[in-house]
């Protein structure tokens, strides 16, 4: 995936960026245009077969809304990234309301591997972060398995070394 390079973007100097899998698209894509083709038909059913005209407003404001969501999709993932650091992990997403989340490796309190059943077939996981505040709520979707896990337990050791002040 490429950067995002724009100039008005929030930036931090130094460190590596790293981003999530191109896999997570297509699970969103899959995802999001099923929900599209349920929404279509269910909307063609009420309003050709049983004559109930007003199913195209609720039917074509949510086609409007999920053919855009379709559209970007593909720019939102290129602005999901992490960055690990000396002292903690900085989580980075979105494109208009940009978020920028730092989270000190001591205040870690749990680290959350989960993935449903189109992330399994795909290989990919998200990887949930808890701290004792409770506002954080960093999740990072779209990590390889193999990466989710291997950072998984590379921070639950910088964690717990944190803690005990090593």
């Amino acid at each position: 995936m490429v950067e995002p390079r724009s100039e008005n973007r929030l930036a931090l100097e130094g460190g590596v960026w790293h981003q999530i899998s191109p896999k997570y698209v297509t699970v969103q894509l899959i995802s999001t245009g099923s929900f599209l083709v349920l929404v279509i038909a269910a909307t063609l059913v009420l309003t050709l077969l049983m004559h109930q005209l007003w199913a195209w407003i609720p039917g074509g404001i949510l086609t409007v809304i999920l053919t855009w969501t379709l559209v970007i999709l593909p720019r939102q993932a290129r602005s999901i990234g992490y960055q690990l650091r000396a002292d903690d992990l900085v989580f980075r997403r979105g494109i208009l309301w940009q978020r920028f989340v730092a989270v000190p490796y001591g205040r870690m309190q749990l680290i959350d591997i989960t993935h449903g059943p189109l992330d399994r077939g795909f290989g990919i996981a998200q990887l949930k972060f808890v701290t004792a505040a409770a506002a954080t709520g960093v999740v990072i979707p779209g990590l390889e398995q193999s990466t989710a896990e291997t950072l998984r337990d590379h921070l639950v050791a910088v964690a717990e070394a944190r803690r005990t002040g090593l």
